[in-house]
């Protein structure tokens, strides 16, 4: 389970059912487990739900300690790569998280991927949220955990959360990928911006030759 917004492994728990009505607890941030009622764990999450906050129950990824995968994405198009071995619910013999590294959007190990977010899911996203392209931020990230194997022997993916502030650090073959969108979308605000004054300047000459006439 974990809170509609967080950051870092704070808000997360891994909750497993024991004996009766127990189950067995562990925070992210905290490899020793604890039992307990159901009814005491959700007691203690009541704050959550404060200002309409929410708890959104995530289906455990047993190969999660394999690695995240971060893809970096302005607008539409992916940028970048960072891939992470995760140490949050891992036992404590896991040892420390390593740096999370980063890599262009070329990077041989996520292409497929790569091809699924760019094709099926932004574009199938976009649709569920009725949102124009453009209205996706010129900066933001997905993260995706790898699912069961497919029976061809496939990875599959399973998306942990969306980004949209905070994104930074990112690539070093982003920064020019970000540049390249901001442009686009500020000459397309300018085009919209002149067209929408032709359109009124024209109104306002029909107006006053109606009324000479």
């Amino acid at each position: 389970m974990k809170r509609d917004r967080g950051n870092a492994g704070i808000g997360v728990w891994k909750v497993e059912r024991a004996a009766g009505g127990d189950v067995v607890v562990q925070e992210a941030r905290d490899r020793q487990p604890r039992v307990m009622a159901l009814d005491t764990f959700m007691a203690e999450r009541a704050a959550d739900f404060v200002d309409a906050g929410a708890l959104i129950d995530q289906p455990f990824q047993a190969r999660h300690l394999e690695g995240m995968i971060r893809c970096y994405m302005s607008g539409g198009r992916l940028v970048g790569f960072g891939h992470q071995l995760v140490r949050a619910l891992a036992p404590p013999e896991a040892g420390p998280a390593p740096p999370r590294l980063y890599s262009g959007p070329d990077d041989a190990r996520f292409q497929r991927l790569r091809s699924l977010l760019g094709r099926e899911w932004t574009p199938q996203m976009t649709r569920l949220l009725d949102l124009e392209p453009d209205a996706l931020p010129v900066i933001w990230d997905a993260d995706f955990l790898l699912g069961p194997k497919a029976p061809d022997g496939e990875d599959t993916y399973v998306l942990c959360e969306i980004n949209a502030s905070s994104v930074f650090p990112i690539p070093d073959e982003a920064p020019d990928a970000l540049a390249e969108t901001m442009l686009q979308r500020l000459v397309a605000a300018r085009d919209r911006s002149t067209a929408a004054i032709h359109q009124r300047k024209s109104k306002s000459t029909n107006s006053v030759a109606g009324a000479n006439a």
